[in-house]
């Protein structure tokens, strides 16, 4: 899918030699230093898809954009160990895409899980930050307060035995559950605003998941409770815009309250009637918030 008037994709390779895949929307050869660059960062088994409306958005009125892929996803390589996968490897990999590009800092827009990536690569490379947006995300175990219950905790470790136990039904259902329709409305019902989002959008987005190692789901649920971010946040002063949706049924809202209470130069934007994905019911709202922050800094 383009995002961009004109997409100039390519793979570079890490300093472990992982080959990683990236589009801009400018020729390498003409970026110019003087212009601001964003790179979007997504969210758990997502994809740039999630920002199908901010890309073009911000395309349009000329802003240097860079989207990629982490190791393990869709096109970058899924070869090796895929505990390789993790925050710290994952911002290292991004550090080493802007040096590759040769961007000295970048304003940095993230979705959920991307929140994390965000914050432990604004932690680790604070200098390669204009500001960063944060969105939907949570800075603690999403095990313990997903759907604002412990349910995940507590049934995560039951459908990973039995991923191991039956994996060829497993891998079946996980390939083709975006056909379910059952399948689709729960997420559709979860984690989306129904009146305002597509449910074409939903199933495209189940589809992209069927890409992925069925491993990386519990993989990176784990890192997200293990990530230690929490005392470091008072050490991080780069602007930040903390963007939540005041019906997000994922991740409890009061987790943007504690991001913007910890984060000495933050701004809170809650929306009304927005879901985990705000940036998807409310494209036009959330870009307009946004680039008034970009303008700012």
């Amino acid at each position: 899918m383009t995002y961009f008037k004109k997409s100039f994709p390519n793979y570079f390779y890490t300093k472990d030699s992982t080959r990683i895949f990236y589009a801009t929307n400018f020729d390498r050869t003409e970026f110019d230093p003087k212009k601001p660059t964003l790179v979007f960062i997504y969210g758990l088994l997502c994809s740039n898809g999630h920002f199908k409306y901010q890309l073009p958005y911000f395309d349009q009125l000329d802003y240097q954009v860079v989207i990629h892929d982490y190791r393990f996803h869709y096109s970058s390589s899924q070869d090796g160990d895929i505990k390789s996968c993790n925050f710290k490897q994952i911002s290292s990999d991004l550090k080493e895409l802007l040096e590759e590009l040769n961007i000295p800092a970048a304003h940095l827009i993230s979705h959920s899980m991307g929140v994390n990536i965000s914050l432990e690569f604004t932690k680790n490379y604070p200098e390669f930050v204009k500001s960063q947006t944060l969105i939907s995300g949570t800075i603690v175990a999403p095990q313990d307060i997903m759907f604002d219950t412990n349910l995940v905790d507590v049934f995560s470790p039951l459908l990973k035995e039995l991923t191991q136990k039956y994996p060829g039904a497993f891998s079946n259902i996980w390939k083709t559950s975006y056909m379910n329709p059952l399948a689709r409305f729960l997420v559709f019902d979860g984690g989306f605003n129904t009146k305002t989002t597509t449910q074409d959008f939903v199933e495209l987005y189940m589809k992209k998941i069927s890409e992925l190692p069925k491993e990386l789901f519990f993989h990176l649920l784990e890192e997200m409770k293990n990530h230690d971010i929490i005392s470091y946040l008072e050490t991080i002063k780069n602007p930040t815009l903390i963007v939540g949706g005041d019906k997000d049924k994922v991740i409890p809202n009061y987790l943007q309250q504690i991001l913007h209470k910890k984060i000495e130069n933050s701004e809170l934007y809650i929306v009304k009637d927005g879901s985990h994905v705000p940036q998807v019911d409310f494209p036009e709202i959330i870009n307009k918030r946004i680039n008034r922050f970009l303008n700012k800094h």
